[in-house]
């Protein structure tokens, strides 16, 4: 799969200085961390999974969680069950037939409400788990997440697989500031226990604010939410330190006329100046907004790649190559590092561009 692969080979020439690489979910976990973008939600009961991916309904649509979780009712749980495996089916059928690529299946994961749907789902699926890049596991703590990452590790073990986890932090214990320190700490030792199988770390803003019944506006970013800015502070503090960090993905955005734009592009800059890399989406018109503004600007580029050629050699400070600053070597390079993994799935814009230049391109595609 490729990033922006709805633009032309000269659009492509055109925008970028240098283009996004190809990728699949065997990347390995490093690069795949970066490279989940705009995950949109799906509900599990929705009957034409299968039938979008194929006519490509979501071009730019790289990574989807199918939900069993909020998304459906409580009464549709087993529906949902049996509509995704037949769904995750078809696509493996069709990629088995040569009819569908398998480089045009997007990442998938599976939200799960509890761990012993993994294992239910994983056998039903049979070999067509192999379409599956890995499960979600909603309002994790240190008390139910060892059950999760347990079975998924005996899943992986029992049938030889690479599935990976991604843990959602949404519960009380993780938001009241009494529990937090203790609950964030237990976490990170699981995970640090796991870490082989674990993709990134995703925070639940909605059930954060929920606690304190609130629901932020179209113009306010959950930075602004005092409350679980204070808790997302800590969970990046917690999860995010260079010596052994986890990759943190964004907050969902509720809105999504097109009036709301504005809202969400403040909230994934916000996201960008706090280290956090993709976000969760709900709505397909996020995605083309989340995933331009993942793309690596020229100047971030090249003074990242001047920092990593020289750090086995020189630990100094050297002068950007646009002459607007100083880059230090050792302090700036866990920064320059994570600026090229991300280059290599998001490509790098020309000096001349920006990333509201493929938003306007995408737009024209639909006129």
């Amino acid at each position: 799969m490729n990033y922006f692969s709805y633009l032309s080979s000269e659009e492509r020439q055109n925008f970028f200085y240098k283009e996004p690489l190809s990728f699949s979910k065997n990347i390995g976990k490093e690069q795949l961390a970066y490279a989940l973008g705009a995950t949109l939600y799906t509900p599990g009961t929705k009957e034409t999974i299968a039938e979008d991916i194929i006519r490509r309904k979501h071009v730019d649509a790289i990574s989807i969680i199918l939900c069993l979780e909020d998304a459906i009712s409580d009464e549709e749980v087993k529906l949902a069950e049996q509509n995704i495996v037949v769904q995750i089916q078809q696509i493996a059928n069709l990629v088995s037939a040569n009819i569908l690529n398998q480089a045009d299946i997007p990442l998938l994961f599976i939200r799960v409400r509890q761990p012993s749907q993994m294992k239910k789902i994983v056998t039903e699926l049979g070999s067509a788990v192999h379409c599956l890049c890995g499960f979600v596991f909603q309002k994790f703590t240190p008390i139910n997440g060892k059950t999760y990452i347990d079975q998924l590790a005996y899943i992986n073990e029992l049938y030889s697989l690479s599935l990976y986890g991604m843990p959602i932090l949404e519960s009380p214990e993780i938001m009241y500031k009494e529990t937090r320190a203790e609950s964030l700490l237990q976490i990170k030792d699981l995970l640090d226990s796991y870490h082989d199988y674990i993709l990134n770390v995703r925070i639940g803003a909605t059930d954060f604010s929920s606690i304190f019944s609130i629901r932020r506006n179209k113009y306010t970013p959950i930075y602004h939410i005092t409350v679980v800015r204070d808790c997302i502070s800590d969970i990046i503090n917690v999860f995010s330190r260079a010596t052994n960090e986890y990759i943190i993905s964004g907050c969902v955005w509720e809105y999504f006329s097109n009036d709301h734009e504005e809202g969400l592009i403040q909230e994934v800059s916000l996201d960008h100046a706090n280290g956090l890399i993709g976000k969760t989406v709900i709505h397909p018109s996020h995605i083309k907004v989340v995933q331009a503004m993942h793309i690596v600007t020229m100047e971030d580029y090249l003074d990242a790649r001047l920092i990593l050629q020289n750090a086995d050699t020189y630990n100094g400070v050297l002068k950007s190559s646009f002459s607007n600053k100083m880059n230090e070597v050792k302090p700036h390079y866990g920064w320059a590092r994570k600026t090229i993994l991300k280059s290599n799935i998001y490509g790098v814009l020309h000096e001349n561009k920006q990333f509201t230049d493929l938003l306007i391109a995408k737009a024209k595609q639909h006129v």
